[in-house]
């Protein structure tokens, strides 16, 4: 599994915008990306001129942007790419699809975990079961029709009541996935569409860096 070990709010800081790594805190106003809106380092808030980037250097910070948000390795990554291709239609859009269809993505979208690195720490604990199997891979890929349940075992987690509670009181804008708080059981109904993902990634630019 792969981990961020460096901290996730300079992670924000160096590609500029808002990665949404840490959950509920991006979207308050102890945001670094709201207190600290420059790049980290002694000179991150320099007033003088910075050079722009190489086309190199643009394709590998979007790269390194799309391994951030879904926190994964090089490795995975490539590994996606190489699975992205050989289904028929855009491979940037492909390959989104594939990374939103991980399990660890899949607990994140329904709103189980407040982040992705919580989601795979949840997974990788062993709380779900899919298609009433136990499964603990969050890299694991969730294809249409597949159903994702916290198990019966650790439904009386304090952690999981807390979840449950706060689920109820609010409703999935996610049209691709459907879920039940009452079961805590997630289905996914269809391939999300690139605006569904929502993800400001320019693909494009990740497609031809492994290109080169």
């Amino acid at each position: 599994m792969a981990k961020i070990l460096s901290s996730k709010c300079k992670l924000c800081r160096r590609a500029g915008e808002k990665l949404f790594l840490k959950g509920d805190r991006c979207s308050s106003p102890k945001c670094a990306m709201v207190r600290k809106a420059y790049a980290p380092g002694a000179h991150g808030n320099s007033e003088g001129r910075r050079r722009g980037l190489s086309e190199y250097g643009k394709q590998l910070a979007e790269k390194q942007k799309l391994k951030r948000i879904y926190g994964i390795s090089e490795k995975q990554l490539r590994r996606h790419l190489i699975s992205a291709k050989k289904k028929s239609g855009v491979l940037g859009d492909n390959l989104l699809v594939v990374l939103e269809s991980r399990l660890d993505n899949i607990v994140y979208r329904l709103g189980i975990a407040q982040s992705r690195s919580q989601a795979r720490q949840l997974v990788s604990h062993s709380l779900f079961v899919v298609n009433g199997k136990s499964l603990n891979v969050p890299s694991a890929v969730i294809r249409i029709g597949d159903i994702v349940k916290i198990k019966e075992t650790k439904l009386e987690k304090s952690f999981i009541k807390e979840v449950k509670i706060t689920l109820k009181k609010s409703s999935l804008n996610t049209k691709w996935l459907e879920f039940n708080p009452g079961k805590m059981e997630g289905k996914v109904l269809a391939k999300p569409t690139r605006d569904e993902i929502g993800i400001n990634v320019n693909t494009a630019m990740v497609i031809e860096f492994y290109s080169r």
